[in-house]
């Protein structure tokens, strides 16, 4: 398993966000996490990542110990991140995005407002970044310009500038046209070749699409894990998530 979490545990106030969570994700997995608002998606990433310190629990990546590591050092180990919310320099081009991307990752200080836009050791891996999300011909556009779905593909390929072994998605498909979905279904189905990926994701025909395994959070709790087949079978998935939106029923 690359990556391996026991016990996760994370209170905010009286509310438990997440609550002795345990999954695993082999290599080569694309792994979905669903279930309502609030359910505690986005806390149990934030803490895979570093950004939020968990109260109790365990994550390994690649057999290490990453539970008390900085952001920093989990990215260097291959963890990459995709947020829910875009963070772009809407000034900048697609391709100066990611060679400010690729400079941050490689530890560069933050001189690079001119220098990255003209390094080519910067700009051949943005270029390399930009082709695996199907954005090489909207390279000299300026992100103001693109649109959210072309953001949300853009916001992967800064996230793959840094050559990472596992993408933590959070939400890559939330607003975007049923044809941008389309798209990112596509390219994400062509990454999941290369890299193990955590998708976090409300549509869940792209989640049934994609996903080798699925677990299911409601309240913080896990209340299901497995295949596709088993979780669409699940009968207290069905009632507390899925619903009438069960996918492959008709």
């Amino acid at each position: 398993m690359l990556l391996q979490i026991e016990g996760l545990t994370k209170r905010f106030g009286g509310v438990v966000a997440c609550d002795e969570v345990s999954l695993a994700v082999g290599r080569g997995e694309l792994h979905a996490v669903i279930g309502p608002n609030g359910a505690g998606k986005t806390t149990l990433v934030g803490q895979l990542t570093g950004e939020v310190a968990p109260d109790a629990g365990c994550i390994r990546f690649d057999g290490r110990d990453i539970t008390a590591m900085p952001v920093h050092r989990r990215s260097q180990l291959g963890l990459a991140r995709s947020f829910q919310v875009t963070s772009l320099f809407a000034d900048f081009t697609a391709l100066d995005n990611v060679a400010l991307a690729v400079q941050a990752h490689a530890g560069h200080s933050f001189r690079f407002w001119r220098d990255a836009r003209c390094e080519m050791q910067l700009r051949e891996p943005a270029r390399a970044a930009l082709a695996r999300v199907g954005l090489s011909e909207r390279a000299g556009v300026l992100v103001a310009n693109l649109s959210h779905g072309e953001h949300r593909q853009l916001e992967i390929a800064m996230a793959l500038a840094g050559r990472p072994r596992m993408l933590l998605l959070d939400e890559p498909m939330a607003g975007m046209s049923p044809e941008e979905s389309a798209r990112m279904v596509g390219m994400l189905r062509e990454l999941k070749r290369e890299l193990t990926i955590l998708l976090i994701e409300h549509d869940m025909e792209a989640v049934f699409a994609l996903a080798d395994r699925i677990t299911v959070l409601l309240y913080g709790r896990l209340i299901a894990s497995g295949s596709p087949a088993t979780i669409r079978a699940n009968a207290e998935v069905r009632e507390a998530y899925l619903g009438e939106q069960a996918v492959g029923d008709g």
